[in-house]
């Protein structure tokens, strides 16, 4: 949020740290996904979200959910309960869904009411490099564009999708976004140290 420029990125890699260091070691049952390596590109995000806007996320969004303003405990606390992948804290506008694409219309539909409703808040929706290229992506996205909803979708590209390659299974060069100029779309790529799930010693789909 605004003055998240303040943000050491190093208390976001700490705590990822300290989340694999809990699922390295047998205490967060269900599966998590990590961030490494986009730090500095989130708080620079994030100096745009005002308190009132809404941050929807999918199954990676433990960044998300700190530089909303969520403390520290109570996202550890919620990814040793096994929540790691929905995160969702109402009192803080943030929202995550472990379904591909399970946030998108959810938030193209606030982001129309918030437009109806004349009001001024916004929503940052964080979509991943192989989501961006399905049906639902392109559809919310082209929706709030005709529309010019109050919304920017954040396509987040480590070039990672489980088990496989996102540009190689469509057959692409590069993703569909990457040269896209547009003030609803904010397109970054980063490379992740941590693989797609899990934190590289326990064994995970």
């Amino acid at each position: 949020m605004k003055g998240t420029n303040l943000v050491d990125p190093t208390y976001l890699i700490r705590f990822e740290e300290r989340v694999a260091d809990a699922f390295n070691s047998g205490y967060v049952g269900a599966p998590v996904h990590l961030y490494s390596g986009n730090e500095e590109v989130l708080i620079r995000i994030f100096n745009d979200v005002e308190e009132d806007d809404w941050v929807m996320c999918s199954w990676r969004s433990h960044y998300q959910c700190l530089l909303k303003g969520v403390p520290e405990d109570q996202v550890f606390s919620e990814i040793l309960a096994g929540r790691s992948i929905s995160l969702c804290f109402p009192k803080y506008r943030v929202f995550s869904s472990a379904i591909v694409g399970g946030v998108l219309p959810i938030a193209t539909g606030i982001a129309l009411s918030i437009k109806r409703a004349n009001k001024k808040n916004y929503v940052h929706c964080f979509v991943g490099d192989m989501t961006a290229e399905s049906g639902i992506a392109h559809e919310c996205i082209k929706y709030s564009q005709n529309y010019d909803l109050p919304i920017r979708f954040i396509i987040e590209d480590n070039g990672q999708s489980v088990c496989t390659d996102t540009m190689s299974v469509w057959g692409m060069e590069e993703s569909s976004f990457k040269h896209v100029s547009n003030k609803k779309i904010f397109y970054y790529q980063y490379t992740n140290s941590y693989p797609h799930s899990g934190a590289g010693v326990r064994v995970q789909f």
